[in-house]
């Protein structure tokens, strides 16, 4: 289905901390600012009837009108939230934006103007570090996955991609009509540390990359990566506390290792970016930290250690019994 000349946009957001207060209302202003201005903004909060009173009040102070603000009192979960704002979307591409998360002044206009042609089905962008204290970013940016930040993704023009990343991505409203909505069961869930031990035993990948391969598979058409679609996203000092990456490690490798046998059971290409980032931190991050330790070695040493931890907690959940169970 081809879009109208100028499409309205819905923007979902979910909300679930009072911690996180301060970066929505920088979302809010952010969005606000936008060059394009047929959009709508729709920020589902979860639980805290706080939270949903302080983000109404700078709605009003900063005089945003086209903002729907709808409380979720019942189970959270990003893709609940996520789910419930797609219901209430009337635009005709839906946009999503983490609540830590600021859009570059075009981020509409460039998303909107990304689907050039109906086999468009899907658009992401980057994600790009925002510090919250500069001193920590000497970290990796191979591993800036950990953080929700794409900048890993070395890539400066428009491709077809395996799947959108939900801190920076759109899709036509024909995409959840024809595919259904986000799935609740799987992904992370806990608020404080990215997922609940309890709940990593069954979880087959994250939400957003089983729906981005379910529309893609109903749909027939593609999701792209347009460099130019651009959000900072706050990179926060609790991602890198070393308990926070061994799990959040040892979850991706066991998702990954699910992955093969979801969709796509015979494309033995579907784990191509995880092994080419892996041939890269192999092949040239390894290198430059070893070449590092004689300039700065106590940075070195940061590097060494922490991409050891992700590589074996990686491993240890790729190759664990829950990642090869078919539950």
């Amino acid at each position: 289905m081809n879009l109208t000349s100028n499409p309205l946009v819905s923007v979902v957001i979910t909300s679930y901390t009072l911690e996180r207060l301060n970066d929505t209302f920088k979302l809010l202003d952010g969005l606000k600012s936008q060059t394009y201005k047929n959009f709508e903004i729709l920020i589902v909060v979860e639980s805290s009837k706080q939270l949903f009173d302080n983000i109404g009040s700078y709605i009003h102070k900063i005089g945003l009108t086209n903002t729907n603000l709808i409380f979720n009192g019942g189970e959270g979960g990003a893709s609940i939230s996520r789910n419930t704002g797609i219901k209430e979307a009337k635009g005709e591409i839906i946009a999503f934006i983490d609540d830590d998360a600021i859009p570059f002044p075009d981020w509409v206009e460039m998303m909107v103007g990304s689907y050039s042609n109906d086999n468009i089905i899907g658009v992401t962008g980057p994600a790009l570090p925002l510090w919250e204290d500069e001193n920590d970013a000497w970290f990796p940016k191979e591993l800036h996955w950990i953080l929700s930040c794409t900048s890993w993704f070395e890539c400066n023009e428009v491709v077809n991609i395996r799947h959108a990343w939900f801190e920076n991505a759109s899709f036509k409203r024909e995409a959840f009509d024809i595919a259904g909505y986000l799935d609740t069961t799987i992904g992370p869930h806990d608020n404080a540390v990215g997922f609940k031990q309890t709940e990593i035993q069954n979880v087959p990948i994250a939400e957003d990359l089983e729906i981005s391969l379910r529309i893609k598979e109903k749909t027939g058409k593609n999701i792209i990566y347009n460099p130019g679609v651009k959000v900072w996203h706050k990179a926060d000092k609790k991602r890198l506390k070393i308990d926070y990456i061994k799990k959040w490690s040892y979850w991706t490798g066991m998702s990954k290792r699910k992955l093969k046998g979801l969709h796509v059971q015979t494309d033995k290409s579907i784990l191509a970016p995880e092994q080419q980032l892996l041939k890269r931190i192999l092949t040239r991050l390894f290198p430059d930290i070893l070449k590092s330790f004689f300039i700065h070695p106590v940075i070195a040493w940061r590097k060494l250690k922490v991409t050891t931890t992700v590589l074996f907690y990686v491993c240890v959940g790729y190759y664990s019994p829950q990642a090869h169970s078919k539950s």
